[in-house]
């Protein structure tokens, strides 16, 4: 709780937080920076998802006088983010490209009438000029820019229209600006102060640790079984999301899924955008659901309860990995980030990379992106220690990631690479040939296979001097030299190539240390030590936390909207735990505020009751 000797527009705030949101004290590192927005002064504010951003932008808009303006560039998840406020007793409105002529007449009425406490602008309506018209004419008490690494030019989420928001300030220099991101590098951050003019903003820049997380990357073996059995042992009917590279593997994972008994929605830009919306919406609404998607989908899903993201393909940059791992846990209870990744990943990103468009600087910047996720995965340390070591944060050892949890061991590969490489070479310069890794491990192993028959490859030197590891242990080899710069692949088929690098390992210049992957994989989410526990509840109240969910289900299909807008499931929980008599004691449950207690509040008594 604040102490008495804080200023009144902190205590405002306070009083905001618990009246509207049902919160008796702030999380970490919020305070400060409503406070600063409240006293009209500039932020930039770097914080995780699920870390609270989004109150440290409508609580100084609930305090301040004047209309909160969010730019947002997620319209598809407009209608949510209003309905959420709305049913919080705030008063929001929206204005986009969805909309018929009436309704936004009707919500620029509420904006210039000052009926509105916050309203969300996509970016690209503040190039219409009859929008600036609009907001000269309003009162104004403050703008956010959401998601600001938008901004970023080479970021993984760059939006043209963000370019034109630093005239925010200049147009409106007395009103306060406060962006937010949950995904920044140094770099990021430096690119976002500088493209806003925000570099006399005070910035915040909290800990990007998510210690519900536990992060776990699997070497690749039949993907998709793989997948089935991690929703099967370990989040069974848990809502999640899985992404996949292309739009074939989306349907083709999705179908699988739902053969295999799981409740799975495809979601990518091949699809109409009736069918896209219709599964956004099912999967905000419904409890249970596996959406597959391409990273087309996600930025801004405000769901709590996504219990997992997995990715069935390698993402391009640690930034996304860290965004889309992100969506999961964020009501701070356990939840996975699961990867699975194999050779075939490295050879067709950097592929995509050769023949990607941009100048050589920018297949450069995507080089580094990817040089850096590669090293996320083969990293024999605490994955969540590397993790933050990219965003220039400091870790500790976490006890709750894969290589923690079974830890990894380094070999010397340097013999291993040795052959490798001597056999690329040989099929290079001996014969003027380059086969991929298949063909290559193929030679090493001795395999009289008919390809090897059809190139005479059986008598080259090189031929079976590589048994004393497996097939799976030799594409391991490929795949961390390809991670390490020590070999390389080109052309469409993915063929293999020497580097400078492979040289020195050649010429006995350069040591080759490579991961051995654990025998038995890490032990499931549940023994994870020192991961922060979801509150285990009574067994007398398990019965009332299921009807509480029923209620919550049939109540939020009447209204339209997400589960989580009526209440989340830790909201539940805590009531089902404390089983709450009155009015008064059910206003103490965090989650319960004024206008949720009035509507709701004698129905959750009775639901309480019924043992």
């Amino acid at each position: 709780m604040a102490s008495p000797e804080i200023g009144p527009e902190v205590s405002d705030a306070l009083r905001v937080l618990h009246r509207v949101f049902g919160y008796d004290s702030f999380r970490e590192g919020q305070q400060e920076i409503i406070d600063h927005v409240i006293g009209g002064r500039d932020a930039l504010v770097l914080m995780p998802t699920g870390g609270g951003k989004s109150l440290c932008y409508q609580i100084p808009a609930l305090v301040r006088e004047g209309v909160g303006v969010v730019i947002s560039p997620l319209i598809a998840l407009m209608q949510d983010q209003v309905d959420a406020l709305t049913a919080l007793g705030a008063r929001a409105g929206f204005l986009n490209s969805t909309q018929g002529p009436d309704e936004r007449r009707r919500v620029e009425s509420a904006f210039l009438a000052g009926e509105l406490d916050l309203l969300y602008l996509a970016p690209e309506r503040l190039r219409v000029e009859s929008t600036l018209r609009l907001l000269d004419r309003g009162k104004i008490s403050l703008f956010a820019i959401d998601e600001a690494h938008c901004v970023a030019q080479w970021g993984h989420d760059f939006r043209p229209d963000y370019l034109a928001l630093s005239a925010l300030h200049e147009r409106w220099p007395e009103v306060p600006r406060i962006a937010l991101t949950a995904t920044a590098t140094e770099a990021t951050h430096t690119e976002i102060t500088t493209r806003l003019n925000l570099q006399q903003a005070r910035h915040f820049v909290a800990s990007f640790d998510r210690p519900n997380i536990q992060y776990r990357i699997v070497p690749k073996n039949e993907p998709r079984r793989q997948l089935l059995e991690l929703l099967r042992n370990e989040h069974s009917g848990n809502a999640g999301i899985v992404y996949c590279l292309s739009r074939a593997s989306v349907e083709k994972v999705a179908d699988f899924l739902v053969d295999n008994g799981v409740q799975a929605l495809p979601y990518h830009a091949g699809l109409d955008a009736r069918t896209r919306a219709a599964n956004q919406a099912r999967f905000l609404r419904e409890d249970g659901l596996v959406m597959v998607a391409t990273i087309a989908f996600g930025m801004g899903i405000d769901k709590p309860d996504v219990r997992f993201v997995a990715h069935l393909d390698l993402p391009k940059s640690v930034e996304g990995y860290y965004q889309e791992t992100g969506r999961a846990g964020r009501d701070g209870l356990p939840s996975t980030a699961w990867l699975a990744y194999g050779l075939q990943d490295v050879v067709q990103q950097r592929k995509m990379i050769d023949t990607s468009e941009g100048d050589d600087a920018h297949r450069r910047r995507l080089s580094i992106h990817l040089d850096a996720m590669l090293a996320l995965c083969e990293t024999v340390e605490c994955r969540r220690v590397q993790l933050l070591a990219y965003f220039g944060q400091r870790g500790t050892t976490c006890g709750n990631c894969d290589t923690c949890l079974s830890p990894p061991e380094s070999w010397d590969g340097t013999i291993a690479a040795q052959k490798l490489l001597s056999a690329v070479y040989r099929l290079r310069n001996e014969r003027n040939q380059k086969f991929g890794a298949g063909q290559v491990v193929d030679i090493l192993l001795g395999k009289k296979t008919p390809k090897v028959a059809q190139y005479d490859h059986d008598s080259l030197t090189v031929f079976g001097i590589g048994t004393e590891l497996r097939d799976t242990e030799w594409r391991g080899v490929v795949r961390q030299l390809l991670a390490q710069g020590l070999l390389a692949v080109e052309g469409d088929y993915g063929t293999l190539v020497l580097t400078d690098g492979s040289t020195e390992v050649l010429s006995r210049k350069r040591q080759v240390l490579l991961r051995r992957e654990p025998e038995r994989p890490a032990r499931a989410a549940k023994a994870a030590k020192g991961r922060p526990a979801a509150v285990e509840l009574p067994e007398e109240a398990v019965a009332v936390f299921e009807q509480l969910r029923s209620w919550r289900a049939a109540t939020a299909k009447e209204q339209g909207v997400p589960a989580y807008v009526i209440f989340h499931d830790a909201t539940l929980r805590q009531i089902a735990a404390e089983s709450p008599t009155s009015l008064a004691e059910l206003s103490k449950v965090n989650g319960v505020g004024e206008n949720k207690l009035a509507k709701y509040g004698e129905q959750l008594l009775t639901l309480c009751t019924m043992k």
